[in-house]
C-alpha cells in the first residue's frame, strides 16, 4: 500500500492527537470516576450529567461550543493566550483537547464501574494495618481498577481516532497542522479521483484501531492475572 507524504502526516497527525488527548485526560477520568462511583453530594446527577454531555450533543455542538470557550476571543482562551501563549483555536493542541473532551465520558464510563466492582473490605483492611488514603489508593484500589483503567483509554483513543465533527468545527481541516484521519478521508471523498486516498485511509484507520482493541485485550487480560496471582 503506497501512502502519499500528505497521508502520512494525517496518520501521525492522528495518533499523536489521540495518544494526548488519551493521556491528558486519564488524571482527570481517574478523579471523577472515583467520585461519581464513591461520594455522594448535591448535584451530583447534574455533574454525571455534564460529564456524559458530550455523548448525546451533536459533536459539531460540542465543537462550537469549545470554539466560544477555548477560541482566542473566548474567556478562557483569551486568557491562557495573553498570558500563557498556549492556544487551543486551529492548532493540533486544539484537535487533542476536542477529542479528549468527546472520549472523557467513556473514559470515565468505564473507570467507574471498575471502582463500583472493587470490595471496600480490602481498602478498609488496609487502612486498619495503618496505611494512608493514598497508600490504599496505589497499593489497593488502583491495581484493581487497572483493567477499568486500560479499557477506558483505549476507548478515548479510539474515540479521538474516530472524531470528526467536534474536531473540524474547532480546528478546522488545516494539512498538516489539524488535518486527522478522518478529516482527510472527508476530504478525499469531496474532490474526484479521491476515491482511492480514502480507502486507503479508511483501511489505515481500520487497523490501527483492531491494534488498539486487540492491545487493551491483552493487557487486560495480563493485569487480570497478576492480580489472582498476587
Amino acid at each position: 500500500m503506497h501512502l502519499t507524504p500528505e497521508e502520512w502526516t494525517a496518520i501521525h497527525l492522528s495518533l499523536k492527537v489521540a495518544f494526548w488527548a488519551m493521556v491528558g485526560s486519564l488524571p482527570v477520568g481517574i478523579c471523577v470516576a472515583m467520585l461519581l462511583a464513591r461520594k455522594e453530594f448535591w448535584g451530583k446527577s447534574i455533574v454525571n450529567g455534564i460529564v456524559h454531555l458530550p455523548l448525546v450533543l451533536p459533536p459539531v455542538v460540542t465543537g462550537y461550543l469549545l470554539l466560544i470557550t477555548f477560541g482566542k476571543r473566548g474567556p478562557v482562551g483569551a486568557f491562557l493566550a495573553d498570558y500563557f501563549g498556549i492556544v487551543f483555536s486551529f492548532r493540533w493542541t486544539g484537535a487533542a483537547l476536542a477529542c479528549a473532551v468527546m472520549g472523557f465520558p467513556l473514559m470515565v464510563r468505564a473507570i467507574r464501574l471498575s471502582v463500583e466492582a472493587v470490595d471496600r473490605k480490602l481498602e478498609a483492611a488496609a487502612s486498619t494495618l495503618g496505611a494512608s488514603r493514598l497508600w490504599v489508593f496505589a497499593t489497593v484500589t488502583l491495581p484493581l481498577i487497572l483493567p477499568g483503567i486500560i479499557a477506558g483509554m483505549v476507548l478515548s483513543f479510539a474515540k479521538a481516532m474516530g472524531e470528526f465533527g467536534a474536531t473540524i468545527t474547532f480546528v478546522s481541516n488545516i494539512p498538516g497542522e489539524t488535518q486527522t484521519l478522518p478529516s482527510a478521508i472527508y476530504t478525499f471523498t469531496q474532490v474526484p479521483g479521491g476515491d482511492a486516498g480514502a480507502m486507503r485511509l479508511t483501511l489505515i484507520s481500520i487497523i490501527i484501531a483492531m491494534g488498539a482493541l486487540v492491545a487493551s485485550e491483552y493487557l487486560a487480560r495480563q493485569a487480570g492475572r497478576r492480580l489472582i496471582v498476587e
